[in-house]
């Protein structure tokens, strides 16, 4: 590991210089890239001058305690016992830093939320996870873009589709791909019976132009007529665009905005996300399991997450996580869910390295 470490030390000086070259500095795709890469290298960096500095000083223990008196002595022990110390935290630390890092960290989120089994409940539902991704949004000091929705018969929602713009947005949301299920008497059950419906989430990483080049022949875009809640021009004019992608057959539709226009860029905002997701998987040998993995069927039987209201309980099922605190994850304190996953990922991850 060391070995390594000493090449990123070398590549960290080499790109500090590339931040104050004019020829960088004035090409905004070679500048995005070198920036993207010094941040990442930055806490890797960070840490190894911190072990280095813990190593001079133990160092410096060590020779002190030969030439010490009795008296010193026990002083000097425990000063090298605490250095040690950290030195074996600072290794660990490294390990994680120099896990393989996810392509797609730093990226923003688009989110898709689909009620999916259980009528009108699962689109309550899905309301329900849109309110709690939006307030985990919040709390984290991310931004969010409404790029799409379509409001249900009772205050839920069919669908909808937002941007989640922040540092760490992909990396704290990319496990929340999936089927929801959710288990609660809906306000639509005059018995009190409790039913199971569910909600699917779909995580994909924004694309940037350059990633993801689209041929206008290879689109079919159908213009027509919006529907829902937003206006009389909303329902005269037609300013909802449907662009299928004729290769892949991926199809975005949008209506939020008046502009036939504005509709047309964010459906190939979104479009892009799919595309460079599809390509990624493609290049993981998994592009169908990887999105039936996070979509399924909306089923009841397939879920990565139950919320059970009764018991306010929460089960991450990929993981045999349980916790007893629902309403505050649906409040959107998130993080205890997340950092299990994390740490889940990261334990498999040094294993596979071992």
């Amino acid at each position: 590991m060391f070995d390594r470490l000493k090449s990123v030390e070398d590549e960290f000086v080499s790109l500090e210089a590339s931040l104050s070259d004019p020829d960088i500095v004035n090409d905004q795709a070679r500048m995005r890239d070198v920036t993207r890469r010094y941040k990442d290298l930055t806490p890797v960096v960070d840490c190894v001058r911190r072990y280095h500095a813990r190593m001079a000083d133990a160092q410096a223990a060590r020779e002190l305690l030969e030439m010490a008196t009795e008296a010193e002595r026990p002083a000097l022990r425990d000063e090298l016992a605490a250095t040690e110390a950290q030195l074996e935290a600072l290794t660990e630390e490294l390990r994680l830093l120099m896990l393989p890092k996810d392509p797609n960290d730093g990226r923003a989120v688009i989110m898709e939320i689909r009620g999916a089994e259980g009528g009108e409940e699962a689109n309550l539902f899905a309301r329900d996870l849109y309110d709690m991704y939006r307030s985990f949004a919040s709390a984290k000091g991310w931004s969010v873009e409404v790029l799409n929705h379509d409001d249900s018969d009772l205050g839920g929602l069919n669908q909808v589709t937002m941007l989640i713009n922040g540092d760490t947005a992909w990396s704290r949301l990319k496990f929340e791909g999936g089927p929801h299920r959710v288990q609660r008497v809906p306000v639509t059950e005059s018995q009190g019976r409790i039913h199971t419906s569910s909600a699917t989430v779909l995580v994909l990483p924004e694309a940037e132009d350059v990633e993801v080049q689209i041929d206008d022949k290879d689109l079919d875009v159908d213009v027509y007529r919006s529907s829902g809640a937003g206006g009389q021009s909303v329902n005269t004019t037609d300013s909802a665009v449907r662009i299928t992608h004729k290769p892949t057959g991926v199809m975005v539709t949008m209506q939020d905005e008046r502009s036939q226009i504005q509709n047309r860029a964010r459906a190939l905002q979104v479009l892009r996300a799919r595309l460079l997701k599809l390509a990624q998987d493609e290049q993981a040998a998994a592009a169908s399991v990887e999105r039936r993995s996070q979509v399924g069927g909306g089923g009841r039987g397939e879920k990565i997450r139950t919320y059970n209201f009764k018991e306010n309980r929460l089960t991450d099922h990929r993981i045999g996580f349980t916790i007893y605190r629902l309403h505050d994850v649906l409040a959107g304190d998130l993080d205890e869910v997340v950092d299990a996953l994390t740490a889940d990922e990261r334990a498999k991850q040094l294993a596979g390295r071992d």
